[in-house]
């Protein structure tokens, strides 16, 4: 029988992040997809097994959840070497779009197809049939706009088949996706969760639980500012923009390539470029090392004082607050910019998490405490209905004697 395995999977605007399973597998896939056709074009293809799947995702997508069945994707790190490179738009709805959904099934085929899952899942041939409980979020407006409802049900009762074309080591497998559970969930309140739970679901930073919390999420292409009171999301303080980093990131790579004749590939690029130890807001151009920190610093700034702003405009809301707590990747590209803006202007009490990967997972890693948590309680739920089902059934049988 085939088992149902757990996945938490944050579609950032950035990059996929996903955990499966007791945390023994996890992939990390820049969000860019392109178009493609079936037949690729490889140099040595007679060393395309020895190479790394998640450099090499050539997929096709059969899924009625799509509004583009049956189409051929590149994914990921392959995908931002196509000239039709795709990353979301500003203003674009995460559950609306099929980007979304191209790479969240594509992480999920990647984890079922995996050898290490043989005896998880029922495989016949080259076809692998993988059950999931899913836990995942949406952007908080979205969220309050009750987008969450059709995107939920997209998922659920459906089958999503993912056939892996010129793939490394997986090429002419198919997987068949079935979600046995679907949880969706605000990501500002994920945010919150996973600052006081740890991963065995036991409470942590205690004196945090009944404190009045923000927390500005800062994604790709919106913000999110969660309003924390007693232990709970304050639905009608909580605030959602459509304001991320990507539009100042596609700025500076468009400067960037005006003023210096360098096309860099994508907005992951530019990440890189400004958030790298060594020679940040350095790039070659002609072979030489040169510094783009005119064009960050001024773009940067820029944005920040936006985000700035919609800070002061909730905790003047919302003056009882203690502390904010800026995460996403988003937060961790603003981060000095923002706390100078700070230490010059309010003076707000904020804080930022200077572990690089524990921001950028955040969101993942709530997603997994949370749909494992959800799990668990459901598991009690069903042994206690048993347990009762079984003492009736002895009383039915007791009374009857």
């Amino acid at each position: 029988m085939t088992q149902s395995r757990i996945a938490a999977i944050d579609v950032g605007n950035d990059s996929l992040k996903a955990l499966f399973g007791k945390l023994d597998s996890e992939y990390y896939i820049p969000n860019v997809v392109a178009v493609d056709t079936e037949d690729r074009p490889i140099i040595g293809i007679e060393e395309l097994d020895s190479k790394d799947p998640l450099n090499g995702i050539h997929i096709r997508i059969h899924s009625p959840a799509l509004k583009e069945n049956n189409a051929i994707y590149r994914v990921g790190h392959l995908a931002a070497k196509s000239d039709n490179a795709t990353e979301l738009d500003p203003g674009s709805h995460k559950s609306e779009e099929d980007q979304t959904l191209v790479m969240m099934f594509a992480a999920l085929a990647l984890d079922a197809v995996n050898e290490k899952n043989e005896k998880i899942f029922s495989r016949s041939n080259q076809v692998v049939d993988a059950n999931y409980t899913l836990g995942t979020g949406l952007p908080l407006r979205e969220v309050k706009e009750g987008k969450d409802v059709g995107y939920r049900s997209k998922l659920l009762g459906s089958v999503h088949q993912v056939e892996f074309l010129v793939t490394p080591k997986y090429q002419g497998k198919k997987v068949n996706i079935k979600f046995d559970e679907v949880k969706i969930y605000p990501e500002g309140f994920a945010a919150f969760i996973n600052l006081v739970m740890d991963s065995n679901l036991n409470l942590i930073n205690k004196d945090l639980i009944d404190k009045r919390i923000l927390i500005q999420d800062i994604g790709g292409l919106s913000t999110d500012i969660a309003v924390i009171k007693n232990r709970n999301v304050d639905d009608d303080k909580a605030q959602g923009y459509n304001l991320g980093v990507s539009e100042a990131l596609e700025t500076i790579r468009e400067e960037i390539n005006k003023k210096h004749g360098v096309a860099l590939d994508s907005r992951r690029d530019i990440v890189e470029i400004i958030t790298k130890k060594n020679d940040r807001n350095h790039i070659m151009v002609k072979g030489s090392r040169t510094s783009v920190h005119d064009i960050v610093d001024r773009v940067l700034l820029e944005l920040a004082k936006k985000q700035y702003r919609h800070l002061r405009n909730v905790w003047q809301k919302n003056s009882q607050t203690e502390i904010c707590y800026f995460v996403g990747g988003g937060a961790m590209v603003l981060k000095e910019y923002l706390k100078t803006l700070n230490n010059n202007l309010d003076g707000f009490n904020i804080d930022f998490f200077e572990d690089e990967k524990e921001s950028i997972w955040m969101m993942a890693n709530a997603y997994y405490k949370l749909i494992s948590d959800f799990i668990a309680k459901s598991n009690k739920a069903d042994k206690n209905e048993k347990k009762d089902n079984k003492e009736k059934k002895a009383e039915k049988v007791g009374s009857n004697k």
